[in-house]
């Protein structure tokens, strides 16, 4: 995807694709304040991966989803979406769930992140039935509009590990490439990227971006087979 000699920049790229084909009967749970999303900002992107353990009942699943999506009305949260892996061809392919929200500023995650609701949730529904929680955050380059993605659409999510001593100059040119993708490759509605800010959960992870396309066959023709498709359908309420 990246021009610019991946192998001697980044040690560990992984793409995750969140798709949200509109004849899925179990779909992401997606919900967003739709008032703030004309709203000026520079958003904060929160991406964070559950490998859900094996013998999880799936009413344990079901109620980690809900409570997680419960979630959204928070004040803080501008959008948030979550779901399951029904796909996955990945270098770390274990992760079975993601959630994907916004925020207009790193205080707001950190108050989503503190808040008592949160705070709950994690503590009795997420980590009982996961073996692991991989997080990524980082600020938009610019403000995405729309907030929430259309109904139908295909996410893709972008992490790359770069390798030590890559100076900012060499970052600026990756994350240069990653802005013109929206330009060359046919589909992209919508992309975002960043330095990921939250490095204690982030695997090594430092760079990220999503990348909104305008449906499955769209984002299957960027040539990326081995991204993780995600169901991600709204309710009414995104």
């Amino acid at each position: 995807m990246l021009s610019l000699k991946p192998h001697t920049l980044f040690s560990s790229p992984f793409s995750r694709t969140f798709s949200s084909p509109k004849h899925l009967k179990k779909p992401f749970i997606s919900s967003t304040k739709p008032s703030k999303s004309s709203i000026t900002m520079s958003i904060v992107e929160h991406v964070v991966l559950f490998n859900v353990k094996d013998d999880t009942d799936q009413t344990k699943v079901n109620s980690m989803l809900n409570g997680l999506n419960g979630l959204a009305s928070l004040d803080p949260v501008l959008y948030l979406t979550v779901g399951p892996v029904f796909r996955t061809r990945s270098p770390i392919s274990d992760f079975t769930h993601m959630l994907h929200s916004r925020y207009k500023s790193k205080e707001g995650l950190s108050a989503y992140s503190a808040h008592p609701d949160h705070v709950r949730v994690v503590k009795e529904n997420v980590l009982p039935i996961c073996n692991d929680v991989m997080a990524v955050d980082w600020v938009a380059d610019n403000d995405p509009v729309p907030l929430s993605p259309l109904s139908g659409s295909a996410i893709k999510v972008t992490f790359l590990k770069l390798k030590e001593n890559v100076d900012d100059d060499v970052k600026s040119d990756i994350l240069g490439v990653i802005k013109g993708i929206k330009d060359g490759v046919s589909g992209v509605q919508q992309i975002t990227c960043g330095e990921n800010f939250s490095p204690g959960r982030a695997k090594g992870f430092s760079i990220a971006s999503i990348a909104f396309f305008s449906g499955v066959v769209e984002m299957a023709a960027d040539g990326n087979e081995e991204y993780v498709n995600l169901q991600n359908r709204r309710l009414g309420i995104i």
